[in-house]
């Protein structure tokens, strides 16, 4: 008999098809997000599911779903996995590093331009019929040539970032808990620095790192006041790491120029704030959605949860150590 598969939200029929080759498969087609009720029910006598940032898998829910093996997240961050309560009951949990690193690095620059050039502000004008011709002073952006970069998180997106920023003759600066051998920082031509000295001196932040408690608000009031009135913020990680309550204030008031946002606090809800500014770019967490790279994302997942549901230990396993625990 096939195991058990629960697909929490749409996929690519490619994904069905695989999956379907190893597991009996129920799919949410529809994409209609499940409540945590409804997740559990679902879920009762699965072996396996492949979920999305979207949906909680906590405590509280495995104990509801014994028969649980794997917990394949159709992404690479995993805040909405409770990873201690599946490692204690034997439940593995992956993720889908790698093939999203490039393409969410693409969209970090994307925020990055579009908010140093004023893009979606001047669409918005035009759109608006206020264009009434060229003049010397209109729409001043800043340069993203030559100015200096301070990455907050250098990972593997992080890193990435710093490479693409030496097409634009970047000054790169970077801050991480952990510091890059010295033969990583001479390749990406990036210099380790204090996160104070890193928001002194950066003409942009762009911060890289995962949600969790250590992260919570690490960009803040006191952060964004020691930044220089002409930097700009970019937000292309989690949100939840940036105190959205205190950007909004930083941005009216002129402490920093402007933003460029791919995630929120309490998403997908919005603090209202941001839709009264012009100095803010804004986007619904899109950073890894290329066709390419979400139908990679997809079955990557899938060979995942694969693995685990036919013996084998997943590539991307978050907690090795739970498989001796069922």
């Amino acid at each position: 008999m096939k195991p058990k598969l629960l697909v929490t939200r749409e996929v690519f029929d490619e994904t069905l098809d695989y999956l379907a080759q190893h597991c009996e498969v129920e799919s949410n087609q529809q994409d209609i997000p499940l409540d945590p009720g409804t997740l559990a029910q679902r879920l009762r006598d699965k072996d396996g599911v492949a979920c999305c940032l979207t949906d909680r898998i906590d405590d509280q829910l495995l104990a509801s779903c014994p028969q649980l093996k794997v917990v394949a997240n159709i992404a690479v961050g995993y805040n909405n996995i409770d990873l201690a309560a599946c490692t204690a009951r034997g439940v593995m949990a992956t993720n889908t590093p790698e093939v999203l690193t490039d393409t969410t690095a693409d969209l970090a620059f994307a925020l990055m331009l579009a908010t140093a050039r004023r893009l979606t502000e001047a669409e918005a004008y035009i759109r608006a019929g206020q264009w009434q011709g060229w003049h010397l002073k209109q729409m001043l952006g800043v340069d993203v040539h030559h100015a200096t970069l301070g990455i907050i998180g250098m990972g593997r997106i992080g890193r990435v970032i710093a490479r693409r920023a030496q097409g634009f003759e970047m000054r790169v600066i970077y801050h991480d808990p952990v510091r890059l051998a010295a033969d990583i920082e001479q390749r990406l031509k990036a210099t380790y620095a204090s996160k104070d000295e890193l928001l002194a001196q950066a003409d942009f932040v762009i911060l890289q790192m995962p949600y969790m408690p250590q992260t919570h608000h690490l960009i803040g009031a006191a952060e964004l006041k020691k930044m220089k009135p002409s930097a700009i913020l970019i937000n292309s990680t989690r949100g939840g790491i940036v105190d959205d309550a205190a950007l909004i204030r930083a941005l009216k008031d002129g402490t920093i120029r402007a933003a460029g946002l791919d995630t929120f606090e309490g998403e997908p809800q919005l603090n209202p704030g941001f839709l009264e500014l012009k100095n803010v770019v804004l986007a619904p967490h899109i950073g890894s959605s290329t066709e390419a790279t979400r139908r990679a994302m997809a079955m990557t997942a899938a060979k995942n949860a694969v693995a685990a549901l036919t013996g084998g230990t997943p590539p991307n396993v978050l907690n090795p150590e739970a498989k001796s625990n069922k």
